[in-house]
């Protein structure tokens, strides 16, 4: 394969650049990411909701070697008197996954089916309601590995002018 990735990054000037741009995308979603669930916790309003369905998710697929797990808590409230629906524990819109499924059982260990909680709200996105007021660090990985994407693609674009 000409076009093809290896241990030296892109085979191709194109490869290199098409692997930057995804970089700095990647980069910046995940900052932008952070950002808003920065400014979600600090612009939030408790409301009261009701949880309906407490889990935990596999994120196996057939080929992976292993299973992350994913914890689901889903829950109604109402909110300047529209009623909502979330699933968010946390507020960032990148979900964390667990290693294994009792650190995911611990996220949601707190929430019964049925029984009553404070969920949060930013008055700017009353639909994304989550429960934790605390920021994930999901989307901090997600823009370190962008960065990582992208200084190999920037590298791998000079290499390829260069060379």
């Amino acid at each position: 394969m000409s076009g093809g990735l290896s241990i030296d990054g892109p085979k191709t000037l194109k490869g290199a650049l098409l692997l930057l741009v995804v970089g700095l995308a990647v980069t910046g979603y995940g900052a932008y990411d952070y950002t808003q669930q920065s400014d979600a916790v600090d612009d939030a309003v408790a409301v009261d909701a009701a949880i309906t369905d407490v889990g935990v998710e596999s994120t196996a697929t057939g080929s992976s070697p292993g299973a992350d797990y994913r914890p689901t808590v889903r829950f109604t409230y109402e909110y300047e008197g529209t009623e909502y629906a979330s699933t968010n524990v946390y507020p960032s819109a990148i979900t964390s996954n667990y290693d294994t499924e009792s650190a995911a059982r611990e996220v949601v260990a707190a929430y019964a089916v049925n029984e009553s909680t404070t969920a949060y709200v930013d008055p700017a996105d009353p639909d994304g309601a989550f429960l934790k007021t605390e920021t994930s660090n999901a989307p901090l990985f997600a823009a370190a590995l962008g960065l990582f994407l992208a200084l190999g693609g920037g590298v791998s674009a000079v290499k390829r002018i260069r060379g």
